[in-house]
């Protein structure tokens, strides 16, 4: 198996700056803005989005994590014992600007899911979504709203990002 470094520490760095300053123009009239990381790697870029946001503005920002596991359509064809993680949304949805942030945007089922499991938390003025890489091929129609690089593969490649956090470099490959 080969891979491609496409992204390296430096420019993952910049893109989740340039993602989060996006984040706060767009939302520069709302009194508060969530971020939520979907699991498992989308938790760690919405932590450090949420620190970029809260070190360039005075914008309340909650921070929340959220499993999709459960909400999957196609979850029993992925395995047969799902490993559900932790959702923690501790604060208020109902009426503020929401910002779900995942590492990969493929085709679109993963973010229909999560969309799904913030609902029956309460109902957002606004759902956002912030990925880091978009790979293309989408089966929904979802898009997002920032992104930080844009890409197209192959069908029998995938895109890993990798980070700090799990596995003590950040930057993102195309694996063949």
């Amino acid at each position: 198996m080969s891979s491609q470094i496409i992204m390296n520490s430096g420019e993952l760095h910049l893109a989740l700056q340039r993602i989060s300053l996006q984040i706060l123009e767009r939302n520069q009239a709302a009194a508060s803005v969530a971020i939520v990381g979907i699991h498992t790697r989308g938790v760690f870029l919405a932590e450090r989005i949420r620190s970029i946001i809260t070190a360039h503005s005075t914008l309340k920002t909650s921070f929340g994590t959220l499993d999709i596991t459960l909400y999957r359509d196609d979850w029993s064809l992925i395995t047969q014992n799902p490993v559900v993680k932790m959702t923690s949304i501790d604060f208020d949805i109902e009426g503020i600007e929401l910002v779900l942030v995942d590492d990969v945007i493929y085709t679109g089922r993963t973010i229909r899911a999560a969309m799904d499991a913030v609902i029956d938390y309460g109902r957002p003025r606004t759902i956002q979504l912030a990925c880091l890489v978009d790979r293309g091929e989408r089966q929904l129609p979802i898009q997002p709203d920032y992104v930080g690089l844009v890409t197209t593969v192959r069908p029998d490649e995938r895109i890993e990002v990798q980070l700090s956090e799990l596995t003590g470099e950040d930057q993102v490959v195309i694996e063949r």
